[in-house]
């Protein structure tokens, strides 16, 4: 049997940009050719595209770490490296993005081949081409590349389905699903028959089809995470009409209007938007002696103006009618919107630390600088050169963290670390 899978999460890491080529002109007859090395290609993005044609994220079951190429390193004569490819994977129309350490979210991919860049490949460090000047005609001085991004993010589907049956379990979810649609859930006499949510086209002669969506059934406290809980309330969201069906089998020992007002309130607790909705209540197992009995108790405690279609799937009684009365109310049923970009490829940038750098002392001689906006200067800078090492010292002196060790009461001949490298502080 095919596992559903709708909560996942993964790892992704961008490319690194190529680093950028330290090369001089030797071209026969070109006296003084100055510097010719070309720029790093751009590194690879991370992609996550929308794909209607996946229900479930249970291909992430096997796979969750997923890498893009680095970009080409920059090539003699100013010719620039490639730029890689970026990495496209597929996820369910429907899905959720968060960044698991903020807990951020990301963005939802609601629509077919909608895209979502989730990890930015690193930008190309910059060849010595660009740093001639009329002081130093012939500069040994290149970027690296930026370093990728390294995320992990949790993956969340909220199935998207027109009509969404809600209810105790039981109630004949899953067999007004079988009758209805050529869905063929598994159905049995026992709580928590379904373990996981099944989808269902409903093809009406008047040509108006429509997707509907049996959710496990629910119980008192689902919405703080008793039984199936928040797992599957989840999936509520995205339905613009609610089939609440009620079981009006008088042996069953329950009460059918407290049940219907507690699956209410588990809907509340969730998303109180849920019961602005469009509600069809639906009673069931009417072919049961005594049902009938019990259903018009049941209307006398309902407001007048509740929609209530009753049913039985097994004889297929009212079925028919309940579908067409469904498409009539998602006619009129208002869109859900939701907090999403125009364009149809968004890009999610992480942001970076307010604080520039921080120092530590790490010893009674050494101290520490931290900080992402020195420590991604440090991964930039071409160190196997000197001027290279001579413009990064002018840079550190220029964001002040020259006067910062002072104060911290750095002395010449101190070490300080910015990542895996050390220096002399002089």
């Amino acid at each position: 049997m095919l596992m559903f899978v709708d909560n996942v999460k993964i790892t992704v890491r961008s490319g690194k940009g190529g680093d950028g080529a330290v090369a001089f002109r030797h071209e026969k007859y070109v006296p003084l050719g100055g510097p010719s090395g070309g720029d790093g290609g751009r590194g690879g993005d991370i992609i996550l595209r929308a794909n209607e044609g996946m229900n479930t994220l249970m291909d992430f079951r096997y796979k969750r770490i997923f890498k893009a190429q680095p970009g080409q390193n920059g090539q003699i004569k100013g010719m620039y490296g490639h730029k890689a490819d970026p990495v496209y994977i597929n996820v369910p129309t429907g899905t959720s993005v968060y960044d698991v350490e903020s807990g951020r979210l990301i963005g939802d991919l609601i629509e077919n081949n909608q895209e979502l860049v989730v990890a930015k490949g690193g930008d190309g460090g910059r060849g010595n081409i660009h740093f001639a000047n009329s002081k130093n005609q012939a500069p040994e001085v290149a970027e690296n590349g930026e370093p990728g991004q390294e995320k992990v993010i949790k993956l969340e589907l909220k199935l998207i389905a027109d009509v969404g049956l809600v209810g105790f379990p039981s109630v004949g979810k899953s067999t007004l699903l079988s009758v209805s649609t050529s869905a063929k859930p598994k159905i049995a006499a026992y709580h928590f028959t379904t373990l996981s949510p099944n989808l269902g086209m409903v093809r009406l002669e008047s040509g108006r089809d429509f997707v509907i969506a049996d959710l496990p059934g629910l119980i008192e406290g689902a919405s703080n995470g008793v039984g199936l809980g928040i797992q599957f309330l989840r999936h509520v969201e995205r339905t613009r009409v609610i089939l609440h069906l009620v079981d009006m089998d008088p042996n069953n020992g329950r009460d059918p209007y407290e049940d219907y007002l507690a699956i209410r309130k588990e809907l509340g607790n969730y998303d109180e938007n849920v019961l602005k909705r469009p509600e069809v209540i639906v009673p069931t197992k009417l072919d049961i002696s005594g049902s009938e009995e019990r259903l018009a108790e049941f209307k006398e405690k309902l407001p007048e103006d509740a929609d209530i279609f009753p049913i039985s799937s097994i004889q297929h009684t009212g079925v028919k009618a309940l579908m067409n009365h469904t498409s009539e109310v998602l006619s009129k049923a208002e869109p859900i919107h939701f907090d999403v970009q125009e364009d149809e490829t968004k890009e999610y940038n992480y942001e970076p630390e307010k604080k520039a750098f921080t120092i530590e002392k790490d010893g009674e001689h050494s101290f520490v600088v931290k900080g992402a906006k020195v420590e991604l200067l440090l991964q930039r800078t071409n160190l196997d050169h000197q001027d290279g090492i001579m413009r990064f010292a002018r840079q550190l002196k220029s964001m002040g963290i020259e006067d910062a060790l002072i104060d911290a009461g750095a002395e010449s001949g101190d070490s300080v670390t910015i990542l895996d490298f050390t220096f002399e502080f002089i």
